[in-house]
């Protein structure tokens, strides 16, 4: 890693600098009596991963870690390669498919007020919508409903894919049409498929449940009781509004120019990943999840109760939310983000006193994202101690799994 880390710096990026420190499968059910984290984070660690993150083709990165000791930031290169400017943690950028989670709490809230069931099948709601009755609620937060991912054929050649859809805006009924015409992954409730097709009719059954737009149930269930300033849904406006992080896509071919992707509709993505925040409103968000402040204690388990993603036993999916079991022991709970141009991390600890969020400004780039999630296992897991010399037991590296891929990945 260092020479490509001394390739980077050539190239004009800042190494990370320490910023301010102020005061259906087998389940596995959510608990509180999961390890809540470290004495004190290994910030050391997580300046490490945003060099990596760098070192692998990401312009800038930043992570934000709030603790019981206060809050702890580490940037590292530029937010903007044009002006030069620093990697700000104050700024904001699109957050991706951690909107999953936002949009998941929306509609959990509607549950506990009566107006949907998590067991009852979407065409009840919307009738006729899908070719399958046996497709409910619950089956599109778990991403079980077998719906194709239509960003697999949308981004099949990544630049010209999002240069097409980049100013386009897309009704719901489009998106759920473009997924129709795949074959769907497979029976419902059968396997666990990502597919932001889920999310999308999640957008369609808030909608049709409160008969405003999900912005507005954004903003009346989430945003405004949390005071989240910096977090918007402007869909379909292109701009963001203030101080914001440019991102950066990376191109399929090799050696080809960064593409700047800020300015989008980003509505190929919409109730799946149209959401703008900056790192202090997400952990805002996920440990006043955690804490209780946003759902019942009744759907709150049923959010955090997981199935496995994977054959690792290590990465879990519940309701519109991952999570992780880090080498240490400690679970968090939050989901990953990929926008063109950025990747985001947002996780708590079961009790929500510890969170990190963690962003790198480009994307189709699976090293860089796989290099930013080791932020998580420095925030959360602290220094490792150093092994008897009997010891057996490997170091614990920054990131042991490649990311998990929210959007199609062709680098």
């Amino acid at each position: 890693m260092s020479a490509t880390l001394i390739a980077a710096l050539a190239g004009g990026l800042a190494p990370a600098t320490a910023a301010s420190a102020a005061p259906a499968a087998p389940t596995a059910p959510a608990g509180p009596a999961t390890p809540a984290g470290p004495a004190a984070p290994d910030m050391d660690g997580v300046a490490a991963a945003l060099n990596s993150a760098m070192a692998n083709g990401a312009p800038g990165a930043m992570a934000r870690f709030t603790g019981p000791d206060g809050v702890q930031t580490r940037t590292a290169g530029v937010r903007d390669r044009n002006s030069g400017e620093a990697m700000d943690t104050r700024a904001r950028f699109r957050i991706g498919s951690v909107s999953k989670t936002f949009s998941s709490v929306a509609l959990l809230q509607l549950v506990d007020e009566g107006r949907l069931e998590l067991d009852t099948p979407v065409n009840h709601y919307l009738p006729g919508l899908l070719p399958d009755d046996r497709i409910t609620v619950r089956h599109l937060l778990t991403h079980r409903s077998g719906l194709a991912d239509y960003t697999e054929a949308m981004f099949a050649k990544t630049v010209p894919g999002f240069e097409a859809v980049r100013n386009r805006v897309f009704t719901y009924q489009e998106l759920v049409d473009l997924s129709l015409a795949e074959p769907r992954t497979t029976e419902p409730g059968v396997a666990y498929k990502y597919s932001n097709a889920n999310f999308v009719v999640v957008g369609m059954l808030i909608e049709n449940a409160t008969g405003t737009s999900v912005a507005k149930q954004y903003e009346r269930r989430i945003i405004n009781p949390l005071k989240l300033r910096h977090t918007s849904y402007v869909h379909p406006e292109t701009r963001i509004e203030g101080a914001h992080v440019r991102g950066y896509l990376h191109p399929d071919e090799a050696g080809a120019p960064l593409v700047d992707s800020t300015e989008q509709t980003a509505s190929w993505a919409q109730s799946a990943g149209a959401v703008i925040s900056d790192p202090a409103d997400l952990n805002t968000f996920t440990t006043a999840l955690m804490r209780g402040r946003l759902l019942s204690p009744r759907m709150l388990d049923a959010m955090t109760t997981v199935t496995p993603t994977d054959a690792t036993q290590t990465r879990f999916y519940g309701l519109g939310l991952r999570r992780y079991d880090l080498s240490c022991g400690t679970q968090v709970y939050g989901h990953t983000g990929t926008v063109q141009g950025f990747y985001t991390y947002a996780f708590a600890t079961r009790d929500g006193r510890h969170a990190l969020s963690a962003m790198a400004n480009t994307s189709n780039r699976g090293a860089a994202n796989t290099a930013l999630g080791g932020t998580l296992e420095a925030a959360f897991c602290g220094k490792e101690t150093a092994p008897a010399a009997s010891s057996t037991k490997a170091p614990r590296t920054l990131s042991a799994l490649p990311a998990e891929a929210d959007l199609p990945e062709r680098r």
